[in-house]
C-alpha cells in the first residue's frame, strides 16, 4: 500500500474516533454531525472536504450495526482531486 495513502486512512480513522467520542459526550454536536458531516469537520477540524467526497452519517442502535470497510486501495486509482482529499485526511471511495 502506498505509504501516503496508509497515512491518510490511519489521519482518517483518527478523525472519525474524535468525532464518534465527541458525538458520544454531547447531543448537539451529535445532531449537527447527522444532519451535516462536512459543516461539521471543517468546524472541528478546519478541513474542507472535497465536492468529490460524500459523507454519510449512521447512527447504530440495538438492532442495527453498520459495518464500514475502508478502500481496497490496491483496486483504486486514483485522480489528483482524490489524491488532494487523501492528503487532506480524507478517505474517498472509487
Amino acid at each position: 500500500m502506498n505509504t501516503m495513502v496508509q497515512s491518510a486512512i490511519q489521519t482518517t480513522e483518527e478523525i472519525q474516533r474524535q468525532l464518534i467520542a465527541r458525538a458520544g459526550e454531547d447531543a448537539d454536536f451529535r445532531a449537527q454531525l447527522v444532519a451535516d458531516p462536512k459543516v461539521t469537520i471543517k468546524q472541528e477540524f478546519g478541513i474542507d472536504v472535497p465536492e468529490i467526497v460524500s459523507i454519510q452519517v449512521h447512527e447504530s442502535s440495538l438492532n442495527d450495526l453498520h459495518l464500514v470497510l475502508p478502500p481496497d486501495t490496491d483496486a483504486i486509482e486514483l485522480d489528483e482531486e482524490r489524491l488532494e482529499a487523501i492528503a487532506a485526511g480524507l478517505s474517498c471511495s472509487g
